[in-house]
Formats: C-alpha cells, sequence, structure tokens
C-alpha cells in the first residue's frame, strides 16, 4: 500500500469516526428535543398594546435605547399569518433592529379574521384600519409623519395606503412586496389567473379564505425542501440545541395559520393578480383612485433573491410608477421569509436598512 493510500485510509477512518460520534450524540440528545420544542420562545421585545379596533390590535414596543427620530415606524404585516415572524428571537428581529436604531417602533396586528368578517374588503383594511392607526401613531408619539414599512402583501396595502395619504408618510419601506402582478416567475402568479383558479367558487364555498388552504399553498410552491429537505437537515442537527431552537420558532410561526377576510381575498386576486390593476392605475378605493404617481417621499425596496413567493421584479417595479425624488433597492441571496429571519439579513442587510431610514428621516435634535 503507498503512502497516499494509506493516508486516504486513515483520512477515511477518522471520517467515519467523526460521523460516528455525531450520530451517538444526534440520538442522545433525542430525548431533549421535545422539551426545546415546547419551551421555545418568540416575540419576546417587551411591548404595550396601545389602540384596539375589533380584531385588531397595535403594539407599541419599549425602546431600551433613545428614540432619535421624530418619525416613528409603523409596521404594517401581510394578512396571512401572524406579524410576530418581525420579532421572532433576539437575534432575528426585525423589531430589535429598528428599536437599536433609534426609532419609535409600533406593529400592526391584524388578528383573526371571524365569519362575520368575510365581509371585509380592501378599502376597510386601508382606508379604514391603517388610516386609523396611522393618525393615532402620529397623535401617540407626537409626529406629524410616520415611516411605513410594508411586508408581502402588507406592503401591497402600504403603497396603497402612500399613494393615497401622501401627506403622511415620510418614507415608504417595502419588503418583498407585490406590485406588479404582470410577471409570471412566481408560481403564485401563476396559480392564480383566471383558467387556474376560481377564487369566487372558493370564498362563495368558505367565507373566509382558509388558512390551510393558504399553508397547502405555499408549502407546494417547494415540494422537496418543505417536505423532505427540512427534515432531513432536522435529523442531521439533532444535536444542536441553537438549530432546535431556530427551527422550532419557525415551525410554530409557519403553522400558526389564519385565515383571510373572503372579500378581501377575491379582490387581492382578481383585481391586482389577474388583472394588475395596481400599476395600471385602475385601481380604486372607496371610489378614490389609487395612484402610484402620488407618491413623492423617498422609497426603499427590499428584496431577495430565492424570493419563490414575491419575485423581485415585482417589488422593484415601483420605481417606474412613483414621483419619488428618491428610490432605493436593497437584496440579499435569501428567501422570502429569509429577508426577515436570515443571519444574512440581520448580519448586512437590516442594520443598512435601518440606516437608510435613519437618513431620511428628521433627528430629534433638529439636525
Amino acid at each position: 500500500m503507498t503512502n497516499a493510500m494509506l493516508d486516504s485510509f486513515v483520512e477515511f477512518q477518522k471520517a467515519v469516526q467523526s460521523e460516528s460520534l455525531r450520530a451517538w450524540r444526534r440520538w442522545v440528545n433525542l430525548p431533549n428535543v421535545p422539551q426545546v420544542a415546547r419551551e421555545v420562545q418568540v416575540a419576546t421585545t417587551p411591548h404595550d398594546v396601545v389602540y384596539e379596533e375589533d380584531s385588531l390590535k397595535l403594539l407599541r414596543y419599549k425602546n431600551e435605547h433613545s428614540i432619535d427620530f421624530n418619525e416613528p415606524v409603523l409596521v404594517c404585516f401581510a394578512l396571512v399569518n401572524r406579524p410576530y415572524i418581525l420579532d421572532l428571537q433576539p437575534q432575528r428581529s426585525v423589531v430589535r433592529q429598528l428599536l437599536k436604531r433609534g426609532f419609535d417602533v409600533y406593529l400592526v396586528d391584524w388578528g383573526i379574521p371571524t365569519a362575520a368578517d368575510r365581509t371585509l374588503r380592501l378599502q376597510d383594511y386601508v382606508c379604514g384600519f391603517i388610516r386609523n392607526v396611522a393618525k393615532f401613531v402620529c397623535e401617540h408619539s407626537n409626529a406629524e409623519k410616520l415611516n411605513l414599512l410594508g411586508y408581502c402583501m402588507g406592503g401591497t396595502m402600504s403603497a396603497m395606503y402612500t399613494a393615497l395619504y401622501p401627506e403622511q408618510v415620510r418614507n415608504l419601506i417595502l419588503m418583498a412586496a407585490p406590485i406588479d402582478f404582470s410577471g409570471d416567475e412566481g408560481l403564485l402568479n401563476v396559480w392564480t389567473r383566471k383558467e387556474y383558479f376560481d377564487v369566487d367558487g372558493l370564498i362563495d364555498a368558505f367565507g373566509n379564505c382558509p388558512g390551510s388552504f393558504l399553508q397547502s399553498g405555499f408549502q407546494m410552491m417547494k415540494p422537496v425542501q418543505n417536505y423532505v429537505e427540512k427534515y432531513a437537515g432536522f435529523v442531521d442537527k439533532l444535536d444542536d440545541d441553537a438549530f432546535l431552537e431556530n427551527f422550532f420558532a419557525m415551525e410554530r410561526w409557519v403553522n400558526d395559520n389564519i385565515p383571510v377576510a373572503g372579500e378581501t381575498f377575491r379582490e387581492f386576486v382578481k383585481h391586482l393578480y389577474q388583472q394588475n390593476e395596481l400599476v395600471r392605475g385602475e385601481f380604486t378605493l372607496r371610489d378614490k383612485p389609487v395612484k402610484l404617481q402620488n407618491i413623492t417621499c423617498p422609497v426603499l425596496t427590499l428584496v431577495a433573491d430565492q424570493d419563490h413567493l414575491v419575485p423581485p421584479n415585482s417589488t422593484v417595479a415601483i420605481k417606474h410608477y412613483v414621483s419619488s425624488k428618491y428610490v432605493q433597492n436593497m437584496s440579499i441571496n435569501a428567501g422570502h421569509i429569509g429577508l426577515a429571519v436570515s443571519s444574512k439579513a440581520h448580519g448586512t442587510l437590516w442594520p443598512e436598512a435601518a440606516m437608510w431610514i435613519a437618513d431620511h428621516s428628521s433627528n430629534k435634535s433638529g439636525k
């Protein structure tokens, strides 16, 4: 046997021993896994509920740092899933990034729609709930304007709100927000076409769009990753407590499904996904046209290159329709949810995004 062959054999033995030791550690730690799952903590940033309307609650986060800017940040999440993905864990919290930078931070928790909410429309959310919350936030924080940060569907509604009430928004920040629905890069754009999806039949049958329907649809967009690779990776990391905490925090959020008000879902699919009325300038709320060119404030778009739900081009396209002098895009190589919780996002993207918002806000000192 040559020296090279002997060295290779030794390395092979070391690899086998190392993997055997890891396998032993994984199975020894297996009894602890249920406890980790039970005890995992999410949404731990201290806050107060400062406003309520129907099922909506407005959270104001307690800032251990100084509040350095006149304009607070109002965070508007989607109507799908729960908003604590933006405060999932202390080291993966968009809320804490904004607090650390010196902002007064408020977040809309839409609550869970009931059967009685099935008639709520987009105009009720944008011209009703968001309008009332925005007024309250400005009064509560003694501010003339606010920074509006919208994630996914919440970003679409935030853009609508800014187009209707431009005088109240200092900066508009859009996280993976669908704006232009004309492309076919994303499966949702294809699946929601008239010839494939009978949205009227769904809503007429169920009243509200079931959360289970939405979750199964999202999961099937990446079936191998969601049903095979995720659990293979879980087994491989049974000896890693930090990984297990992150895994179960995400699982809690992913499975915390809520329905979407039926008429709102119907409108979103028909008028936006199927007819792309927002960028065409044909969309109206309470008989008032929603014109993106009315947006004149600075706009920051945050996108994920591997986003399978909202293609980056759909968000970035807003630059072609607004009248804003300052429009900037920031991106990372991550997925739709990774934009909010990945270590890459919190290592680079969010410190830069928070700085951008700060640079376009007015300092309390007057500087």
